[in-house]
């Protein structure tokens, strides 16, 4: 009997034992495409037409363009999965690939630790206005000249995180490490054992009354930004944020001019609205922390990471049923 087949978009660079495992069940096809012109061609020609499974990273969007309404009709007629090797899924139209009966998964908590502690990196740094000295010492200024403002401490801060989901809630131990009290606002309230005891606020009371505000929460049509010129006039005066989510889900122009104006007095950005490309205004700024979306960057969580979307895939292959379907297909 004929092994299923399995897409490969991307490479497996860590979990090289648990792929050798799915090979053994599986025949692994990998496309010759180096662009999504490519791609379309090689699935209009029929060379995946067996495939039932794709394991598919985020980087391999430099070949397939994203799983977006134009390319999901295109794709074979035999596949039913997409094992997606990332918390974030934005670039998979899930609503398509509901309408062709493709399940799409996820990999929500392998990320929590990592992406926390760049969360806590960046709310400490920013916090401490560790940048500009940082900046001043690589150019031979020492700390600076004149000196940058003293910073503040996290004990006693408020910590404001607008999406509660695993990296919010692991955000919220470390935080409390550090002397911060939590509060935050979801679509829904957690219940008491999830919440850890954080305070559940509207929207607004998130934005005017949080020392420090973090973005944990995934990019959609709804929440594009939704941190934008409106809701930095609500916040307090010299406020830091962090975002370890989207980019897109802040308004990077407006931030520029909170950050201009005072109104944010220093932030700590992971992820960008137009990666690889920086705004020129967050460069220019050294109240800014900046990192290049690194938030997984770890051999530990990469190894995680691909393990538990491989397991994903044996899970549909075996029990026709995905480990961690997302969320809008939970009732499919």
């Amino acid at each position: 009997m004929a092994k299923p087949q399995v897409l490969l978009l991307g490479a497996i660079d860590h979990a090289t034992e648990a792929w050798s495992s799915l090979s053994s069940i599986a025949d692994i096809i990998e496309p010759k495409s180096r662009s999504r012109a490519e791609f379309i061609e090689e699935c209009k020609s029929g060379a995946f037409a067996n495939v039932v499974a794709a394991y598919r990273t985020f980087p391999s969007v430099a070949i397939t363009g994203m799983i977006d309404e134009e390319l999901v009709p295109i794709l074979p007629k035999s596949l039913k999965f997409i094992a997606h090797n990332g918390a974030g899924y934005d670039q998979i139209d899930v609503h398509a690939c509901t309408a062709r009966n493709i399940r799409v998964s996820n990999v929500p908590t392998a990320v929590d630790d990592a992406t926390a502690d760049v969360n806590m990196f960046l709310i400490l740094g920013a916090l401490r206005g560790f940048n500009t000295s940082m900046i001043a010492l690589r150019n031979g200024q020492w700390r600076g000249s004149p000196p940058p403002p003293l910073g503040h401490d996290p004990q006693g801060k408020v910590l404001g995180i607008l999406g509660m989901g695993g990296i919010g809630r692991n955000l919220m131990k470390k935080a409390a490490a550090f002397g911060m009290t939590t509060q935050y606002y979801n679509r829904s309230q957690l219940s008491e054992e999830l919440s850890g005891g954080a305070k559940y606020v509207t929207f607004d009371e998130l934005l005017a009354t949080s020392d420090v505000l973090s973005l944990n929460l995934p990019l959609n049509k709804q929440t594009r930004h939704i941190i934008s010129t409106a809701e930095f006039s609500k916040m307090k005066k010299g406020i830091v944020i962090v975002n370890t989510a989207r980019g897109a889900v802040m308004d990077e122009d407006a931030l520029v001019k909170a950050l201009e104006s005072g109104q944010v007095w220093s932030c700590g950005l992971d992820v960008f609205e137009e990666e690889p490309k920086i705004h020129p205004g967050l460069i220019a700024n050294p109240n800014v922390m900046l990192v290049p979306h690194m938030g997984t960057w770890t051999v530990e969580t990469q190894t995680k990471m691909e393990e538990w979307c491989i397991e994903n895939v044996r899970s549909a292959l075996e029990k026709g049923v995905l480990k961690s379907i997302v969320p809008e297909q939970k009732n499919m």
